[in-house]
C-alpha cells in the first residue's frame, strides 16, 4: 500500500524555518571564510575562522534538513529516527563542508580548484540528506524517483560550488547576507526537491498520523545542538574586533603602508617630513654631517665635532691649563 505524504504537515511553518535555518548557516560561513581571507593574522587565528565558517554552514545546512523533515508525514504511520544514522549525517555534513572551505581558503577561487571543492561539497550536502533519509523508520519501503534524486544532487553541486565562490569572492556585508538569502533558497529547494521523489510502501494499513510526542522530542533535541552552535558562532562574528572597530572588510595584506615608510614604520633613509629636501637627513646607520665619529673626547669637544653650519675649532681654543699658585 502507498501511504499518502506531505511535507507541511504543520503548514507553512516549518518549510520557513528551515529556510531561515539555511540562510543563517550560509551567512555565517560566508563571513567567518570572509574573515580568514582579509585579516593579517596568525595563521591559527585563520584556521579557527576557517573552521567555524566550515562548522557554521555544515550545522545550517543539516538543521534546515532536519527542521524540514519534523513537517514531513505519513498518513497511517508514524515515522521514527535512528540516533546514529541521524548523527552520522551532521558529522558528514561538517567535514565535506570543511573540506570545500579549506580549499578554496587556501587555494583561492581558480575553476579547477572551485570546481573540486564544489563536487566535493555539493555530494557531500546530497549524502548528508539521503543519509538522514536512511535514519527514517517510516513503517514501510522508502522508494525514489531517480530523475528527482538526480536532480537534487545537481541543485547540490550547484548551490555547493556558489556558496564557496561567494565565500571567497563577494566584498561587503550587505553583499554577503544577500548572497546568503539566494544559498538558502538553493538549499531549501535540494531538500525539497529530493522529497518531490520520495514514496512510501507500507508494510500494513493503520490509521496512525504524524502526532507522536516522543518523534517531536527526538527531533527537537537533535536540532537544539546545531541550532546552539549557530548561536555561538552569530555572537563571536558579531563581537570580533574587527567588526566592532569597524576594520572587518579591510582585505588581508591590502593594508598600505604610510607614503614614505616601509612595513617596519620608517624609511630606508629616515623619516622625511613633508615639503623638507631628503638629502637634508641622513641614512639610517650614518653618522650625520657635521659630529666626529667620535662625537665627544675626554679633553672636550673633538677637533671637527662641529663643522658645516656650526663653528669652526679654533674660534674657541681650549682654555690655558690651570695652575695652583698656592697661598
Amino acid at each position: 500500500m502507498t501511504a499518502t505524504l506531505t511535507d507541511f504537515h504543520y503548514g507553512a511553518v516549518t518549510p520557513v524555518v528551515s529556510y531561515l535555518m539555511a540562510c543563517m548557516g550560509s551567512a555565517l560561513g560566508l563571513r567567518c571564510t570572509v574573515r580568514s581571507m582579509r585579516r593579517g593574522a596568525l595563521q591559527s587565528r585563520r584556521i579557527g575562522w576557517l573552521s567555524l565558517g566550515a562548522v557554521s554552514l555544515g550545522c545550517g545546512i543539516w538543521t534546515m534538513h532536519f527542521v524540514a523533515m519534523i513537517g514531513f508525514s505519513v498518513n497511517g504511520s508514524v515515522v521514527e529516527y535512528d540516533t546514529r544514522l541521524t548523527l552520522l549525517s551532521l558529522a558528514v555534513a561538517i567535514v565535506v563542508v570543511a573540506v570545500g572551505v579549506f580549499l578554496v581558503g587556501y587555494l583561492g577561487a581558480r575553476p579547477a580548484v572551485l570546481g573540486t571543492a564544489g563536487l566535493v561539497t555539493g555530494l557531500g550536502v546530497a549524502a548528508m540528506h539521503y543519509i538522514g533519509m536512511a535514519a527514517m523508520d517510516a513503517g514501510g519501503t522508502i522508494r525514489y524517483d531517480t530523475a528527482a534524486v538526480v536532480l537534487s544532487v545537481l541543485i547540490a553541486v550547484v548551490a555547493a560550488t556558489a556558496a564557496l565562490w561567494a565565500a571567497v569572492s563577494v566584498r561587503g556585508l550587505w553583499a554577503s547576507l544577500g548572497a546568503s538569502l539566494v544559498m538558502g533558497v538553493a538549499v531549501t529547494g535540494m531538500h525539497y526537491t529530493g522529497m518531490a521523489g520520495v514514496s512510501v510502501h507500507l508494510d500494513h494499513a493503520g490509521t496512525s498520523s504524524q502526532s507522536s510526542v516522543g518523534l517531536m522530542s527526538f527531533l527537537l533535541a537533535m536540532v537544539a545542538g546545531p541550532v546552539a552552535v549557530l548561536v555561538l558562532a552569530a555572537v563571536i562574528v558579531m563581537f570580533d574586533p574587527e567588526m566592532v572597530l569597524g576594520n572587518d572588510e579591510q582585505p588581508r595584506g591590502a593594508r598600505p603602508a604610510a607614503e614614505g615608510l616601509t612595513p617596519g614604520g620608517f624609511a630606508p633613509g629616515g623619516f622625511v617630513p613633508d615639503g623638507v629636501a631628503p638629502e637634508r637627513f641622513t641614512p639610517a646607520g650614518a653618522t650625520p654631517e657635521g659630529f666626529a665619529p667620535g662625537g665627544v673626547t675626554g679633553g672636550g669637544y673633538a677637533p671637527g665635532a662641529v663643522t658645516g653650519g656650526g663653528y669652526a675649532p679654533e674660534q674657541y681654543p681650549a682654555p690655558p691649563p690651570h695652575r695652583y699658585e698656592g697661598p
